[in-house]
């Protein structure tokens, strides 16, 4: 007796030779509907219209085609139940050994700019999703595929059927975690919709702060391990929608972290810029006419940490920037596009991972969440650039046009620093960093230390703080090692004191009043 299987897609990549191996291997009749049974068809594959088989035509548009008993009394009955049985054999009911559906895209039509409601509300699936739920709950005897990646797994579960009964139940569990995943989406547009025709909206959820928050996402990939090698770790979400890998090794758990980390950063800069970094600090950004000229000046910052490090930079790579960066081991270096003759040098680094950025980050980029005992942490990114306007010289001498723009250069620089985060940065480029310190003070000596070791001159630099400075012995420092501008958010009760201290030695100190903590 033939095996009957459903097939309804929307996703119909590699469903065609899947199809045709079930009927000419494993003797199954198909059953299926619009556009895949003319695809199967087509392609020489025997389908039945499920119009036909339930004898009921598709109406409204497609949106009653398989609500029909004898879909779901194929689906649901039980084989170990004679009633059940009896009442599929009164009724003309066949049992349906297999389902296969993938939903309407409506994740990826509501993602698109300018989409229409309507247009939303009609990619929202429902006899799919029904199907699914019916198959899965019955999957002691109903096999159910909503991924098409699944179709070897079951292929080659018939070839072995005593991997079938364990193959159904992981199957089931993902078709519930699909649907679960796919409703959460339709309440989330739906919600966002009620919210922004509210004559008094909610401001929580319109800031990203909604009073409900939640989270389904896909598993896209395991990792090899996480920060460690005896932690687990897998990478969930819409990661490989923002970039694409062109070469190299797999991304482990820190390359992910530190490719965030470096594509935040180089997005505040308009110029040629280059930044590097490790353990997802800045250790040398730069920025110049090209962005060889701004390599140099970045790596010249440290060239002990980058070893292992990140490279990210905001225009193409182009050759000669790639022959200048092949000389140092790097694990990831992200750019927009790079140029043919880039790659084709690069590619004899085969360990190497290059990345590139799509056109631009989905709006949850600018939210971030972080676990925490019995919960999670939300907060908007840190995305607030200080105008010029914004800024506020508090001593008697004012900034000099170089010192204003190395200031807004190392503003710019220190929040994607480690708290406590110094930065001595000069033309455009940094000097010195000092990250992650519980004093202040530490992360200054540090910074003039990396100075030290390069070989670069802080005399004229300005030093960037991400927090006030508490005390006037942080600025008496800096001005010490050289630094005649300082940049802070300002906010502290000795405020006068440490304005004093910069009058006195001819500094030049603005204020921003933000503070830029990153923990």
């Amino acid at each position: 007796m033939s095996k009957l299987a459903l097939i309804s897609v929307s996703d119909k990549s590699g469903l065609v030779p899947f199809a045709n191996e079930l009927v000419e291997v494993h003797g199954y009749k198909i059953l299926s509907t619009g556009g895949t049974a003319k695809l199967l068809e087509s392609n020489g594959v025997p389908t039945t219209e499920v119009s036909e088989y339930t004898g009921f035509p598709e109406m409204m548009e497609g949106r009653v085609k398989t609500l029909h008993p004898k879909i779901h009394g194929g689906l649901l009955a039980r084989r170990d139940k004679e009633d059940h049985l009896a009442a599929a054999k009164t009724h003309a009911i066949e049992m349906i050994d297999l389902v296969v559906v993938n939903l309407y895209p409506f994740e990826e039509t509501v993602a698109k700019p300018e989409v229409s409601y309507e247009t939303a509300i009609e990619n929202i699936d429902i006899g799919g999703p029904s199907m699914l739920r019916s198959a899965a709950k019955n999957h002691a005897s109903v096999s159910v595929i909503v991924d098409n990646e699944d179709y070897s797994l079951y292929l080659a579960a018939l070839g072995d059927p005593s991997r079938l009964d364990s193959l159904r139940k992981e199957l089931a569990l993902k078709v519930f975690q699909r649907t679960a995943s796919y409703d959460g989406a339709i309440a989330y547009y739906l919600k966002e919709q009620v919210d922004a025709s509210r004559e008094t909206p909610d401001l929580g959820a319109i800031s990203g702060i909604p009073s409900e928050l939640e989270i389904s996402l896909k598993r896209v990939k395991e990792l090899r391990y996480g920060e460690n090698p005896h932690q687990k770790a897998a990478l969930y979400g819409n990661f490989f929608d923002c970039f694409e890998q062109l070469q190299g090794k797999e991304l482990s758990f820190n390359n992910i972290i530190d490719i965030t980390a470096a594509t935040y950063l180089i997005g505040e800069f308009q110029k040629p810029t280059v930044a590097i970094l490790k353990h997802t600090n800045p250790c040398g950004v730069a920025s110049d006419e090209s962005l060889v000229k701004a390599w140099e000046k970045a790596f010249e910052t440290d060239k002990q940490a980058p070893f292992g490090g990140i490279i990210v930079v905001n225009q193409t790579v182009d050759l000669a920037f790639a022959e200048a960066v092949s000389s140092i081991f790097c694990e990831v270096i992200i750019a927009p596009e790079f140029s043919s003759e880039a790659l084709e040098l690069l590619s004899k680094k085969k360990n190497l991972r290059l990345m590139t950025v799509k056109d631009s980050l989905p709006a949850d980029s600018l939210r971030e969440m972080r676990s925490v005992v019995g919960g999670v942490l939300v907060q908007d990114r840190d995305l607030s650039l200080s105008k010029q306007s914004d800024l506020e010289v508090v001593t008697e001498r004012q900034p000099t046009d170089a010192e204003m723009r190395s200031m807004r250069f190392g503003w710019n620089v220190v929040k994607h620093v480690k708290s406590n985060a110094i930065v001595y940065t000069g033309d455009e480029r940094t000097l010195g960093v000092g990250a992650g310190q519980m004093s202040r003070v530490d992360s200054s000596k540090i910074a003039v230390w990396k100075a030290g070791e390069a070989g670069l001159d802080l005399n004229g630099s300005v030093i960037c703080s991400d927090a006030f400075f508490p005390f006037s012995d942080g600025l008496i420092a800096a001005a010490e090692a050289g630094a005649t501008a300082v940049i802070q958010p300002g906010g502290s009760v000795r405020d006068a004191e440490v304005i004093a201290a910069a009058n006195k030695r001819n500094m030049t100190m603005v204020f921003t009043g933000r503070r830029h903590f990153k923990h």
